[in-house]
């Protein structure tokens, strides 16, 4: 991940930072997934709290961001720069996001599918959300969420999959769904019957059940199978700021 961020900076040149150093990152190949924060909510250091513990030389990356920085660096040191500003602005863009501005940009990115579709054929082609396993940067990379099967799915693309998962925290796509209930699907929908067994006779049913039966409770049962792996797979839990969510939780306890 790290050699990819520095292959890209250095890449750059001095034109690329002719608007400024946002919008030339949100253009960069990669860096689709991300939204632009607003300027006043980066220069209010309340937001930035703690921040200045994460990533080293602080103060220099952030006059980056904000295209405040002197023209006289370095090359060199503007490239090692250059990492700790993506590192700066991926934290402030994941406490950015579940804001109510942040929330809206997102939207408008979720509603032109930008993040792509569930790949799993009962959830209908659901658009997807970004969400990190972790908040901790340098740790995990970032997953898609449906938000029908309650799954997460690596990106298709390599450059979407080497982001850090900590620049969309982990509570992300269950809070956009808290904030836009609308917008949540429904877990189960009508399961379509192909046409050619809608008059199928019962007496036909009675016996495809009887030769089917025997070789589902087999399958079950075998070491191997792909039905066995499911069964003892941990499956994702949604949560919000590390609570599990109260849907969640009821479901569990009458399960």
């Amino acid at each position: 991940m790290l050699g990819r961020i520095v292959e890209d900076v250095s890449s750059g040149s001095d034109s690329d930072y002719s608007n400024s150093w946002i919008s030339w990152f949100l253009s960069s190949k990669g860096n689709e997934y991300f939204c632009e924060v607003d300027e006043d909510y980066i220069l209010d250091r309340f937001n930035l709290t703690g921040l200045n513990n994460e990533v080293s030389n602080y103060g220099q990356a952030l006059d980056l961001i904000t295209d405040n920085l002197d023209d006289d660096i370095q090359d060199e040191l503007r490239g090692a720069l250059d990492v700790q500003a993506r590192l700066l602005y991926g934290l402030i863009h994941a406490r950015w996001i579940v804001t109510a501005r942040g929330l809206a940009k997102m939207l408008e990115k979720y509603k032109r599918v930008e993040f792509g579709r569930c790949p799993r054929v009962l959830c209908q082609s659901q658009p997807l959300l970004p969400v990190g396993l972790s908040d901790t940067p340098y740790e995990k990379s970032v997953k898609l969420y449906c938000g029908r099967c309650e799954d997460v799915y690596s990106p298709k693309s390599s450059r979407h999959g080497s982001i850090d998962g900590a620049y969309f925290g982990t509570s992300f796509p269950h809070l956009f769904f808290m904030v836009y209930p609308s917008l949540l699907p429904p877990k189960v929908g009508p399961v379509e019957i192909p046409p050619a067994r809608l008059h199928e006779s019962e007496a036909n049913k009675r016996n495809r059940r009887t030769r089917e039966e025997p070789e589902v409770s087999e399958s079950v049962g075998e070491p191997g199978s792909t039905a066995a792996a499911a069964i003892k797979a941990d499956r994702y839990r949604p949560r919000v700021y590390g609570f599990q969510r109260w849907q969640e939780a009821v479901r569990d306890r009458q399960g």
